[in-house]
């Protein structure tokens, strides 16, 4: 009887850490968010023209599809709360920082939009249209973006859109 209730426990214990582990890599390769090929600084310029047509700010997200917390902070954006918040108030892009191993890809950018690598991604960086820094993540505040509650994502898209009171 032993030995069946041990395959039997086995079993289970293999079972679940594959699913959980299926679970991870499925929703770090659901959809690529950071394009390995973009001309990240063309991206940065182009999303600035938009925003200054449609008065709005830039978020620039640092990160790379393998990223687990950059995932779960773009499903964050998608929500319909804060979607129709950066819809109004926002122009998102998406930098790719490079592979796990290496992240050295765009690093000029985080530098010049002061985002140090150091404190994890995903790291962000709000321009006005004229590209002026208006806010930058130096202490990695969305690095464990699992842990933050919708509210403070919430809080930190009104604090910082257009027209707000950001001190």
């Amino acid at each position: 009887m032993n030995l069946y209730r041990w395959v039997f426990t086995m079993f289970l214990a293999i079972t679940l850490a594959a699913t959980s582990g299926v679970c991870f890599s499925q929703a770090a390769a659901e959809k690529d968010i950071y394009s390995a090929t973009a001309d990240a600084h063309a991206e940065i310029k182009a999303a600035l023209h938009k925003a200054a047509t449609e008065h709005k700010r830039v978020i620039v997200v640092f990160g790379a599809n393998w990223c687990f917390d950059c995932h779960v902070l773009d499903k964050d954006f998608h929500r319909a709360d804060m979607a129709a918040i950066i819809a109004a108030n926002y122009v998102v892009v998406h930098v790719d920082i490079g592979m796990q191993e290496m992240k050295d890809k765009n690093q000029d950018l985080m530098k010049q939009y002061e985002v140090p690598l150091k404190r994890g991604i995903p790291g962000l960086a709000v321009l006005d249209p004229d590209g002026k820094l208006v806010y930058s993540q130096k202490n990695g505040e969305f690095e464990n973006a699992r842990a933050l509650a919708p509210e403070e994502v919430l809080a930190f898209l009104n604090k910082w859109k257009p027209g707000a009171q950001n001190r």
